[in-house]
């Protein structure tokens, strides 16, 4: 499964907590990232990650472009929904393309949980059979 990193910068620790608690599972996947989340997650696991730019450089829309092609299988985006980004519109334009392409979203660690669950007893791999 090919699985997209993203976090606001409030939730960036927390998302290297999670990937640190689920190594084993994230580390059987083909994992990306926009930059900073990826280099933190990366330096805290060991787990190898395809870098896109930062998020508020681009990387955002370059994941976007992915899941638009049907290339991204789960999006893990831990966002802060206290504090208004600038980039809001891209990533609603983001979680749109994953409603569109059915790709699985988790937007806080409640979700992600049951999402890594699931995709560690296979129930994500109906995502192969799309492609």
């Amino acid at each position: 499964m090919n699985i997209a990193l993203i976090a606001h910068d409030e939730k960036k620790e927390l998302m290297v907590q999670f990937c640190i608690a689920y190594c084993g599972v994230l580390s059987r996947n083909n994992l990306c990232a926009t930059g900073t989340t990826g280099k933190l997650v990366s330096e805290a696991t060991g787990l190898t990650i395809q870098r896109f730019l930062a998020g508020s450089q681009g990387g955002s829309q370059q994941i976007a472009a992915r899941i638009a092609c049907n290339e991204i299988d789960m999006l893990l985006f831990f966002r802060d929904p206290l504090n208004p980004k600038p980039n809001e519109p891209n990533d609603m334009n983001m979680l749109r393309l994953c409603d569109m392409h059915n790709i699985p979203v988790a937007t806080n660690i409640a979700t992600a949980e049951v999402l890594i669950h699931g995709l560690e007893r296979g129930d994500i791999d109906w995502r192969n059979v799309l492609k």
